[in-house]
């Protein structure tokens, strides 16, 4: 049993290794591609753009890991298939739940290192490639609304109409209301610093106050603006959540509870980084019957083709439940695992299947 473990195990990881860097290989060749479209906007040139694909490379591991994972399982198992290996451990006495038990055993370490690349390597990979490529574009983050970013922070509401790569405002607006939602002032900074703990220093501030009877207008060199609103936080603007670890999705979460705004988005986010690693184990399960056809249904070539089949339809399917969670304000959890429990629901549907036959 340990000989066989051992063997299932190394073909497993290297067929998953050698489907990785094909895949890799094929995404990095489209997004540079893609990425020429902006060689020449600023210092951004050829180069640049191979050095922020190379970034964004991380990020790629993670979304194409249990893909990669179903296709190596697949061809450790019609590897065992074409040389009756499976029949012959089936008539010695191993149950179908023992080769199971023996692939999530391999499949637990997959399962950890997806988790590893999508929480410490992905995120800070991610945000650096951003950085790269605004810095070298000279370009400042892209805002969804002309008017830039809109933030309400308690009382405050900030409009931040530019936010540069190194985390800096420029051209902020900060909005003070009463406990009546009444106007109470308005602030113009021309930039804002963190100071990396709880402010902001808000600099060439031109502040309108809103009297009862009149109008103040005051300029002044430098005001503090003590908020939860870091830097890292406001790095959703150049990090989709996705791409966010998880004590920054929380972090946000958190500050979108505590100013009554939608949170979605980022807990479907939070869910899936917490459930997409054991797609890992989705996947093998998903291609353990496979392993029990007999070459004369298709070879390894066929079976294959049916994983990359199988893992761009996980792949879309998971994307659509996280838009169709937000649309219809499904439950995160729900929107986030539904993907997941179809395909294992499949997996021992078609086990179940094989056996009866």
């Amino acid at each position: 049993m340990s000989i066989l473990f051992r063997y299932l195990a190394r073909e497993i990881y290297s067929a998953t290794a050698l489907v990785l860097v094909a895949f890799l290989g094929l995404f990095a060749f489209f997004d540079f591609i893609n990425e020429l479209e902006d060689v020449g906007k600023g210092n951004y040139q050829i180069a640049d753009a191979a050095v922020y694909v190379a970034m964004i490379l991380p990020g790629r591991v993670y979304e194409l890991f249990p893909v990669a994972v179903l296709i190596g399982t697949l061809y450790a198992l019609a590897t065992l298939a074409r040389h009756s290996e499976i029949t012959v451990m089936r008539a010695s006495g191993m149950s179908n739940g023992a080769l199971a038990r023996m692939l999530a055993l391999i499949g637990s370490v997959l399962v950890v290192l997806t988790f590893l690349i999508g929480e410490y390597v992905g995120p800070p990979a991610e945000a650096a490639a951003q950085e790269w490529k605004l810095t070298a574009t000279q370009s400042t983050v892209s805002q969804q609304l002309r008017s830039g970013l809109w933030v309400k922070d308690g009382r405050l509401v900030i409009n931040v109409r530019t936010m540069l790569p190194d985390r800096t405002m420029q051209n902020a607006r900060v909005y003070e209301f009463d406990a009546d939602y009444g106007l109470l002032s308005i602030s113009e900074a021309k930039r804002g610093v963190h100071d990396g703990k709880e402010h902001w220093r808000l600099l060439e501030v031109s502040r309108t106050r809103f009297l009862d009877d009149r109008t103040e207008v005051e300029q002044v060199p430098e005001i503090t603006w003590r908020s939860d609103l870091s830097p890292e936080v406001l790095g959703v603007l150049m990090v989709g959540p996705e791409h966010m670890p998880l004590a920054k999705l929380w972090t946000y979460i958190q500050h979108l509870r505590d100013n009554q705004q939608s949170t979605d988005r980022f807990e479907i986010a939070l869910w899936k980084k917490l459930i997409y690693p054991f797609a890992v184990l989705v996947m093998m399960a998903l291609a353990l019957p496979f392993g029990f056809i007999h070459d004369r249904m298709g070879g390894a070539s066929a079976r294959i083709f049916m994983g990359v089949m199988l893992g761009v339809g996980f792949h879309l399917l998971n994307g659509l439940f996280s838009n169709l969670g937000m649309i219809n304000a499904w439950p995160p959890i729900m929107a986030a695992l539904t993907p997941s429990l179809i395909f294992l629901a499949a997996a021992l549907g078609i086990l179940r299947y094989i056996e009866r036959r």
